[in-house]
């Protein structure tokens, strides 16, 4: 019994030691402030672009997808500061732990002090110190008592210098406990504000969310332009990619063609020279050559490719981004009002009307096509594609080399970016996860 009891204490010890190691680490007060500061510059830029809409006086899904996504910030900066909180008590409680050991330690110095200062009392008078001396059976022994003697008051002068040395520690700990303190009343203080501001933009949400309930009718009649506007952009994007894919095949079938024959010339003179050198033995037969295959990985297998994918992946999100602006509708599928859905291709980047739009990385412009009454530019990075849709004027070329940052049209009047990251296969990714914080 005892030693299945102590099997099972030893599998929950492992247990908890791996669960222990897959926790995430503890961030630290300074990245906290750093990413709440961010944060808060994030719903600055939101505030800022729904004060933008506000002047046009209708109210649209775009103005509550923003409000939506404010939320959500409001409530990432919440749990920041929760975290600060959680992070500074803890830093409290380890500052109280110190606080107590030090004074443990200041109490058993003091005691030990006294103890030596009452024995130095009592044995205080120089006759008592000669005779200490005197009294010693030979002349190496009298050294030793005179050392004895120098070695305790050395000691004493080392417990005071202790002494005074913890009581400073302890000074230290205890006013580095008020300024932690003053922290986390701060922290408080950001905490019940921030309470307050989510608690009237979620009153503001659904307000704006019932006036929109009340215009459903001509809010479906807008998403469903949007979804048909979305679909032209997909149907251009697969047609472009699949172009691309075509190319990149034959290129790969004529360059292993090539490669073939080139081998089989090489094998034919070879066996040519070996047959003019012997002449009495029979030929060699040239050897049989494969077809060299396109990588089973990739159609954009070229040597350029190559590279460019793996530093298109190596700065996942390190990428910058395409324009300045304000994420108004997030990848993948939302309910913007009950009944209303939409599912986004890429994001919706409100920006000002006629802002610049950059390329986010190195690559090739795979297609420059129109949508509807706007134009789109699709730029190939090795075997991944990024299209920049919503541009009223372009200044790139079909099949021209950019480079990172720099500017390949300006966005139009809708003062929206539609901005779409896709790979070889046409699958649509998340480009908030490759684009930088």
């Amino acid at each position: 019994m005892l030693k299945k009891l102590a099997t099972a204490a030893v599998v929950l010890l492992a247990f908890a030691g791996r669960l222990a190691a897959q926790q995430p680490p503890v961030q630290s007060r300074a990245d906290l402030e750093k990413e709440r500061a961010t944060i808060q510059k994030e719903i600055e830029d939101v505030k800022r672009t729904l004060d933008e809409t506000h002047t046009h006086k209708r109210e649209t899904l775009g103005q509550l997808a923003l409000l939506q996504r404010r939320l959500k910030l409001r409530e990432s900066a919440m749990r920041n500061i929760n975290t600060q909180i959680n992070v500074i008590q803890g830093d409290m409680n380890e500052s109280w732990r110190e606080i107590l050991k030090l004074r443990s330690e200041l109490d058993t110095l003091r005691v030990q002090y006294a103890q030596s200062v009452v024995f130095a009392y009592k044995n205080r008078s120089s006759y008592d110190f000669l005779n200490f001396i005197f009294s010693a059976s030979n002349f190496n022994d009298a050294i030793r008592r005179i050392q004895y003697l120098k070695s305790y008051r050395a000691y004493r002068e080392e417990r005071a210098e202790n002494i005074r040395r913890t009581q400073d520690l302890l000074k230290g700990k205890i006013d580095g406990l008020k300024v932690t303190r003053q922290a986390k009343d701060e922290a408080l203080k950001k905490q019940n504000r921030e309470r307050a501001l989510l608690e009237d933009e979620k009153k503001e949400k659904d307000a704006m969310v019932n006036r929109l309930q009340s215009q459903e009718k001509s809010l479906k009649k807008e998403m469903a332009a949007k979804q048909r506007q979305d679909q032209k952009l997909a149907g251009a994007i697969n047609a472009a990619i699949k172009r691309a894919r075509d190319l990149a095949i034959k290129e790969a079938r004529k360059n292993a063609d090539a490669r073939a024959a080139s081998d089989r010339a090489i094998a034919a003179d070879r066996a040519n020279a070996a047959k003019a050198n012997r002449p009495d033995e029979a030929a060699v037969a040239p050897a049989t050559l494969n077809t060299v295959k396109t990588s089973a990985k990739s159609v954009f297998s070229s040597e350029e490719d190559v590279h460019l994918t793996g530093d298109f992946e190596i700065n996942k999100h390190r990428l910058p981004w395409p324009v300045s602006g304000t994420i108004s509708m997030s990848f993948g599928r939302h309910e913007y009002i009950k009944g209303i859905w939409h599912d986004n291709a890429g994001i919706t980047i409100d920006v000002q009307a006629g802002a610049a739009v950059k390329s986010i990385f190195k690559g090739e412009v795979q297609s420059v096509f129109s949508v509807g009454d706007v134009q789109a530019v699709m730029i190939r990075h090795g075997k991944y594609f990024t299209t920049y849709s919503n541009l009223s004027t372009v200044s790139v070329t079909k099949g021209q080399q950019v480079s990172t940052g720099q500017i390949i049209g300006r966005v139009g009047e809708i003062a929206q970016l539609e901005f779409v990251l896709s790979n070889e296969k046409g699958n649509n990714l998340n480009p908030e996860t490759w684009l930088r914080p």
